[in-house]
This record gives structure tokens, sequence and C-alpha cells, in this order.
């Protein structure tokens, strides 16, 4: 039996339980290769080969963060040959609303990780067909969001717990 990678080796926490939408969501979506396999299947890499091609991904690794990302319905399998059995993956209507969340992190690494040369992918809004950055925006008056112009109230799910410091009934920013 072969000794586990130092990857392996660490124990990984669960925000499975956690009376938070983002924990919630990171025991979804949070290692670290599942946001690029989501990118590259909406970019339109479907097959197995082709997603571990692009990333350099073991194919192992690979399997897994796929079934995980099925589990969860962020992607569906669907059979394209049958003997052997192989499938392609796409978004599911989970994964679909994932890709916005996807684009507003690439806009936060566009400004603050640019890679030498300036960003490396462009995103064009296919209803204008101008260039555009994402932004975060109020789904009620459209103002633009940032983190100095939101206060968070308990909602419905609040409760105390794991990874929420409730005050008042209000969230208190830093």
């Amino acid at each position: 039996m072969s000794q586990p990678t130092s990857l392996e080796a660490v124990q990984k926490t669960s925000f499975a339980d956690m009376h938070c939408s983002i924990g919630r969501t990171l025991e979804v979506v949070g290692h670290w290769w599942s946001p690029l396999i989501v990118r590259d299947v909406h970019l339109g890499l479907h097959r197995f080969d082709d997603i571990a091609g692009n990333l350099g991904i073991s194919r192992n690794l690979l399997t897994r963060r796929l079934d995980d990302l099925v589990a969860a319905g962020i992607l569906e399998r669907r059979r394209y040959q049958d003997r052997p059995s192989r499938y392609e993956y796409h978004l599911a209507e989970a994964g679909r609303d994932l890709v916005p969340v996807l684009m507003a992190m690439m806009a936060w690494g566009d400004k603050w990780q640019t890679p030498p040369g300036g960003p490396p992918a462009l995103l064009v809004h296919d209803a204008c067909g101008q260039e555009f950055t994402p932004r975060v925006c109020c789904s009620e008056c459209g103002a633009e969001i940032t983190a100095g112009t939101v206060t968070a109230r308990s909602g419905p799910g609040a409760a105390a717990g794991p990874g929420t410091r409730l005050l008042g009934g209000r969230v208190h920013r830093t």
C-alpha cells in the first residue's frame, strides 16, 4: 500500500453542518481543482481526457472531483459512447448558476493577481458585444455592491453555531 501524499494526509475540515452559506458552498466547490473543472466545462471541454490534459491534473484526482461535482448537482454526466462506456460532463443548473461567481473571482484575480502580460482572458457580453468586467450589483436597484455598502442581517436560517457570529441579530463588518 502506498503512502498518502502530503495533501492527502491533511484531514479536510467539513463545513457541511455550518450555518453559513459560504461555508456550505465551500463544502461543495472548495476543493482546489473544482472551480477550474467547472470553468473548463463552461468553456467547452466536456470529455475527461480534454479536461485532464488542459489542467494537467492526475486521472485519479480528476475522477474524484468529477464524481463530487456530479453528486453535488454541479455537473451532469452524459453518455456519448457505449462500448466502452464514456461520458461527457455538462453544467447542471447549479453549475450554470456558479459561472457568474467564477467570473467575479476572475475579475478579482485580474485586479489583484494579474499574470505577467495582463489578464489571460477577456469576457464579452453576447447581448451587446462589449468586453466587460464582472461586478456584483444589487438585485433591487442595480447599484454596485462593495464591502462598505452592505450590512448583513440574520436570515430565516440563521443559528448560533460554528462559523457564524451573530451579535444582536446583526453580523458586524470588520
